[in-house]
């Protein structure tokens, strides 16, 4: 068997090394550099709470991994388990905590509950005026910039084929991916390319409604270490998150609308949102209101209409899978999808359910 990858972002990366680890013959392509797309983007966040329930099953498999990848990379990736906090400011807040940590229950997540004088005695400085929180302590971060190098060098080592600035000339079934450094033969097609995976899953008869926007990303100055856990909120809207990397520096995000992705197709940073952000973050640690933003950056993903991301097989053509379009919140399962692809397109079955996400959900 052979497999063409396309997208060499942390999908696309995953799935390359997982099929190389089972010995079929690999070809990982993308237009650019690999992880320079959505995944450099990304705030780096591996959480669980908060998910589509059915997703969870694929959410665990993927943190498991998340833990053995330094060993299976021989590479760190900056992966910690260092606890995820999500604050509570209201009722309707803490309402919707209790009610995901009773349904997750089911499926294998057990959230603890903490109240305002727990989290000050344990996250002393975090969330101050809050009412309440959930913490998941296996959960936790890693470095968006490592993560997807480190899978395609290490699909390399294991025998994949890896060709990056290539520009896509012409993809046709059986199947054939012309590109501007030479053209590729495999048997099966792996779509892991993005928001531009729709554009793909079209070609081969298969629309996937799809927007793609930007998130509003920055990052503090460096600072003496203090913040432990991923921090976030429970809320209906647009929440703000942070975490302190090791170098002492804190990254954040949300609070704002996403960016729209301008003509050249990648969002950029809107310094106008960024006092509202700002105040956000602050809430959540109000010992950051003096400290200097040194940077903001944005990038492009793609938000599915219904909010979920298409994997699966193709529902027109043998041998052509998809798995694109992971709405913003696809960091923590990036192992784990690569997995699960590297099983389905292997063996033709996934022990990992996934009938959610097919594409035929928008065969109309």
């Amino acid at each position: 068997m052979s497999v063409i990858v396309l997208g060499g972002g942390l999908m696309g990366s995953a799935t390359a090394f997982f099929l190389a680890r089972r010995g079929i013959a690999t070809t990982l392509i993308d237009t650019g550099p690999i992880g320079a797309g959505a995944t450099v983007a990304s705030f780096g966040n591996i959480r669980r709470s908060g998910r589509y329930l059915p997703q969870l099953p694929l959410a665990h498999r993927s943190l498991a991994l998340w833990g053995r990848l330094e060993r299976l990379l021989g590479r760190d990736v900056e992966f910690r388990a260092t606890g995820h906090l999500r604050l509570i400011f209201d009722a309707e807040g803490l309402a919707l905590m209790r009610r995901f940590a009773d349904d997750a229950r089911p499926w294998g997540l057990e959230l603890e509950e903490l109240g305002p004088n727990q989290i000050r005695q344990r996250f002393p400085g975090l969330g101050p005026d809050a009412i309440g929180a959930s913490f998941s302590p296996q959960d936790g971060s890693a470095n968006p910039r490592l993560i997807a190098p480190a899978l395609a060098e290490a699909a390399a080592r294991a025998g994949a084929q890896l060709v990056d600035h290539a520009r896509i000339t012409a993809i046709r079934p059986g199947f054939t991916v012309e590109t501007s450094r030479g053209t590729f033969h495999a048997e099966r097609l792996v779509n892991c390319a993005g928001h531009a995976g729709a554009t793909l899953a079209a070609q081969f008869g298969e629309p996937v409604p799809i927007e793609v926007r930007g998130p509003q990303m920055a990052v503090t100055e460096p600072l003496p270490h203090r913040i432990l856990p991923v921090v976030g909120v429970w809320s209906k809207d647009h929440g703000a998150y942070l975490r302190q990397v090791e170098r002492g520096n804190v990254v954040f995000g949300g609070a704002v609308e996403r960016v729209e992705v301008g003509p050249e197709g990648r969002a950029h940073a809107d310094p106008a949102r960024l006092p509202a952000q700002i105040r956000a973050v602050v809430r959540l640690v109000p010992a950051l209101r003096h400290v200097a933003v040194i940077r903001q950056w944005s990038g492009a993903e793609g938000y599915v209409r219904d909010g979920l991301p298409v994997m699966g097989a193709s529902g027109t053509t043998p041998g052509l899978f998809h798995a694109f379009g992971f709405c913003g919140h696809g960091f923590q399962l990036g192992p784990g999808v690569g997995d699960v692809m590297a099983e389905l397109v292997a063996t033709g079955r996934c022990e990992t359910p996934l009938q959610d996400f097919g594409i035929g959900r928008f065969a109309a």
